[in-house]
């Protein structure tokens, strides 16, 4: 398999785990989120297809994360969390897959001498991990009212 098809089947990857996320998450603002995601991964398959068709594009820089910062300040005030353990399991297992797209990127970018290619691998390798910090938020938010209870309890003792 070469670098492209190989490319094309993490982006399919991800664009697959993105979808079934959307259809479990617990809340129409996370939902969202994985459809953008999903999308983002739908953007980089077809880069990586017109780079095996000989053509290489440029790659557009995705505001995803300031469009994510908007929706957690909604979320956020609609103060409605229900959110379990499985669910951050899942992100978590969501960041594997974007980690693995990254360093694949990384590597590759660094073994390519096609300066065009090279690029292009960088600046998907930097999406890719546009996507793992917004997964990183995403667990932060969701696990942040047992965080914060557990955390609560031990900080209204008073010392004797």
């Amino acid at each position: 398999m070469n670098i492209e098809d190989y490319a094309m089947e993490l982006e399919k990857e991800g664009e697959r785990f993105y979808r079934r996320l959307s259809e479990t998450a617990p809340n129409s603002g996370l939902i969202k989120i994985f459809n953008w995601l999903a999308e983002e991964e739908v953007k980089h398959y077809f880069l990586f297809k017109k780079m095996k068709e000989g053509m290489v594009s440029e790659v557009q820089p995705s505001d995803i994360l300031f469009s994510a910062k908007e929706l957690f300040k909604k979320l956020a005030d609609e103060k409605s969390f229900d959110f379990g353990e499985t669910q951050v399991s899942l992100y978590r297992d969501a960041q594997k897959v974007e980690k693995k797209s990254e360093d694949f990127y990384l590597q590759t970018a660094e073994s390519t001498p096609d300066l065009q290619k090279k690029t292009m691998l960088l600046k998907i390798a930097n999406e890719e991990k546009k996507h793992f910090f917004l997964l990183e938020k995403i667990i932060d938010f969701v696990s942040r009212p047992q965080r914060w209870l557990e955390n609560a309890e031990f900080n209204q003792l008073e010392e004797y």
